[in-house]
């Protein structure tokens, strides 16, 4: 049975209810829903909690999904309700992305952790630079590709997604950019593949973490906690519609800055935990 600090456990549970405010505005902001920062949270958390060290980052990106499910819902609605949006490009992407999400599912069961914060910063780097520096000479065409190189699209938001757990929105709004949609488009298309993402990624980190059960916290669902979700996911949701509004109050320019600097400061933080 697992050890569980009283005190310790009580001032993180404040931690992260506090953190849920943020990742719910950056989810309404951004398009995201938070995994880069519920991911680290919980980690602490888990650890507090004695959770074995080989199964902690697994539990803690299964937990990401679950929580982010209800905020990127809220933050889609919220959007979908100010006309944004591409609903045609969100239906393209969400088969092929629940695949990627599948199979990136399967790789983590196995993977070590240094091979999700890679991924996340390898990507986050090269976004983070066009949005903070890139130009229109960065664009990938003025229209979008077609329905084939739209799916491959599709299947690597799921992929990297999955890796790394988060809704696959910084992924996706950066591919959008690439094509000269309108940032304030791509974010809330974004929102709209978060759902299927979150809700594919819960699930199979769920079947993934199962036999596993013997080592887990109690209250756990396969790598998913259901304390870490009772705590958060309430908090994240409800501040979603905030983030929604600053996205559509702030200029363009300034909305492509400080999503890079959110890059930026978020793989910085992946990249230090691995030395």
């Amino acid at each position: 049975m697992l050890g569980y600090p009283i005190q310790e456990v009580a001032l993180l549970a404040a931690w992260i209810a506090g953190a849920g405010i943020l990742v719910g505005i950056l989810a309404g902001l951004f398009g995201i829903g938070g995994g880069a920062i519920i991911v680290p949270v919980l980690y602490e958390v888990f650890r507090v909690l004695g959770v074995p060290e080989d199964l902690r980052m697994q539990l803690c990106i299964g937990t990401s999904f679950a929580i982010i499910v209800p905020t990127t819902v809220r933050s889609y609605i919220a959007h979908r309700q100010k006309g944004a949006g591409l609903p045609e490009v969100v239906r393209a992407w969400a088969l092929p992305a629940v695949v990627g999400i599948a199979l990136g599912a399967l790789i983590a069961a196995y993977a070590p952790a240094p091979v999700f914060k890679i991924t996340f910063v390898l990507f986050a780097s090269f976004v983070a630079i066009r949005m903070l520096f890139g130009t229109e000479r960065w664009s990938l065409g003025a229209e979008l590709p077609g329905r084939a190189l739209l799916a491959v699209y599709g299947f690597i938001i799921g992929l990297i997604a999955s890796l790394v757990g988060v809704s696959g929105g910084s992924v996706s709004t950066a591919i959008l950019t690439f094509y000269q949609r309108p940032m304030k488009q791509a974010v809330a298309t974004s929102a709209g593949l978060g759902v299927p993402i979150t809700v594919a990624g819960a699930l199979g980190y769920v079947l993934a973490g199962w036999p596993h059960m013997a080592q887990l916290p109690p209250l756990s669902i396969g790598f998913v906690s259901l304390i870490g979700f009772v705590l958060m996911a309430p908090v994240s949701s409800y501040t979603a519609t905030y983030g929604v509004r600053l996205a559509h109050w702030l200029p363009r320019r300034a909305l492509e800055i400080a999503f890079g600097i959110f890059l930026t400061v978020a793989s910085l933080r992946f990249l230090v935990s691995l030395f």
